[in-house]
């Protein structure tokens, strides 16, 4: 899905959410090449490596997007995930909820064997100092969207033209290389729904993927 596109359902459904029209969700994306820009700063265009050149011979978008953080790059082979979630009454914590989706990530990358962690003052999940997910949320009256990016398969040759996140002394890795064998995408998307259900006490719904309309 484009990245416009997904922007705008999410907007969408942040907009249900908050109206009581729909339950929490948790959608699962997968973009075409693009670099997305937090709110911090200039948003994480400094930390743009390449070119304007470059990033459209090599098929690459640079979009802005509403979220925290700095600067990153979704691709094929990377799950990104958007929750929407209401953390009324009793989890209305900012800190809290992106410890929570750490958590979930570590859980996931644990059910593989790999043991991923924390690096404090680093938002995101780490494996050793090579950063295998990114978290940037946006919350709006409780109601969160934007969420994390799992690189699973995704081609990290990518992540060369930026400094990802703004951190520049720290690398970039995937649950493939890690692992040194390739990963279905979609069996991966089920251990996060599972995972995500422990972790934020809900029931997921698997495996029927829900069609979501695109206003």
């Amino acid at each position: 899905m484009r990245y416009s596109d997904a922007l705008a359902m999410q907007r969408a459904l942040v907009e249900d959410r908050q109206a009581g029209r729909i339950g929490d969700l948790l959608v699962f994306v997968e973009h075409p090449h693009v670099l997305t820009l937090g709110v911090r700063g200039d948003g994480g265009r400094s930390h743009i490596l390449a070119a304007p050149d470059l990033l459209a011979a090599r098929g690459v978008d640079v979009h802005e997007t509403g979220r925290g953080g700095d600067i990153t790059y979704h691709g094929p082979g990377q799950i990104v995930g958007y929750p929407i979630l209401d953390l009324k009454p009793d989890r209305c914590d900012v800190h809290r909820y992106v410890r929570d989706l750490e958590d979930v990530l570590i859980r996931t990358a644990a059910d593989y064997g790999v043991d991923a962690h924390r690096i404090d003052g680093l938002t995101g999940v780490w494996v050793g100092d090579q950063k295998l997910a990114a978290i940037g949320v946006r919350i709006a009256r409780w109601v969160t969207s934007h969420g994390f990016a799992f690189n699973v398969s995704t081609d990290l040759d990518y992540f060369e033209l930026i400094v990802p996140c703004g951190i520049a002394d720290r690398g970039v890795t995937s649950l493939h290389r890690v692992l040194g064998r390739a990963v279905d995408n979609r069996e991966v998307e089920d251990r996060i729904a599972v995972n995500f259900g422990r972790v934020f006490d809900r029931e997921p719904i698997l495996p029927t993927a829900v069609p979501i309309r695109t206003p």
